[in-house]
């Protein structure tokens, strides 16, 4: 893994999008997630021709600087192929209600701030949720995450033995080599007082945005969770020109880990953000293809 851990998913330009009309074969509404206390705004896609029926379920969940609405093109193709597809924007970021934290006083809302800990239980919290929802297969769950949220499905899958498969593409699936010296330094400050959480949307790792709290990260490695979820099918998609870490420390080690049905695809000639362009048909394709094969 390279010494920036660069690694992770959307830069700033991806963030923006137009205003979304659903097409006409959709239904298309926003929702309410509820997770440790905070609203999270979730947005949801099926095929107006299964109104009323129970539907095998996707949950997706975008990775670092990302929001929902950049995943709406993959959302329309996973409802368009008979699935209830969930997105939704983790606490603190896109339109969704920020955490609130008191400081010597004060109080302080933690946004676009990235916390694996606090993504990943957004996550688990978002598996519960859509097990109410009358459309949702509750039997047939399954989770796509992309980047740095490849890893997270892969952590969330290892801890809950409803998710039947996932789809990781372009994963980071390893952030013990960040900073150690300096995200204890900072735990201290934080825990002491000292320090609060860093301004929204700040940019310290490349153009990411969103700064890492370290101290959640340091012991953070999904790549060691694939091996405990012999219940879950993982496909793990991977650019083959990856410039931001090395797929061996994460895709292929995950794949090589896991214990259950499993797949590895490496899309040749595209780097790490091709996923989202040139390629992204394909991986939807890809994903598509392995829900059907696991889910349906």
């Amino acid at each position: 893994m390279r010494a920036s851990v660069a690694l992770l998913l959307f830069p700033a330009w991806i963030i923006a999008q137009a205003a979304f009309t659903p097409p006409d074969d959709l239904d298309y509404r926003k929702t309410y997630i509820v997770s440790e206390g905070t609203r999270m705004v979730a947005e949801v896609y099926s095929l107006k021709s299964a109104a009323g029926k129970k539907l095998p379920t996707i949950l997706m969940s975008h990775g670092w600087g990302g929001v929902a609405a950049n995943l709406r093109p993959d959302a329309v193709v996973f409802a368009r192929a008979g699935y209830l597809a969930v997105a939704f924007d983790y606490r603190g970021w896109g339109a969704s209600d920020a955490r609130l934290i008191g400081r010597t006083g004060e109080v302080q809302e933690v946004r676009e701030v990235v916390d694996p800990i606090d993504q990943t239980t957004d996550i688990q919290n978002a598996v519960h949720w859509v097990h109410g929802e009358p459309m949702c297969d509750t039997a047939r769950i399954g989770l796509w995450g992309s980047s740095y949220s490849g890893g997270h499905v892969v952590y969330v899958a290892a801890r809950d033995p409803r998710i039947k498969a996932l789809v990781s593409q372009v994963p980071a699936l390893d952030s013990r080599l960040l900073d150690r010296k300096l995200g204890y330094e900072e735990s201290t400050q934080r825990a002491r007082g000292e320090i609060g959480y860093p301004a929204p949307g700040a940019r310290v790792v490349g153009s990411l945005r969103g700064a890492p709290i370290r101290s959640k990260m340091l012991y953070y490695a999904p790549v060691e969770d694939a091996a405990r979820a012999p219940h879950c099918a993982m496909l793990f998609i991977l650019a083959g020109n990856e410039e931001l870490f090395d797929n061996r420390d994460h895709g292929v080690k995950a794949h090589e880990r896991a214990t259950g049905p499993k797949k590895l695809v490496t899309i040749p000639k595209i780097t790490h953000y091709g996923i989202y362009r040139e390629a992204r048909e394909q991986a939807q394709r890809l994903a598509v293809e392995w829900f059907d094969q696991h889910l349906k």
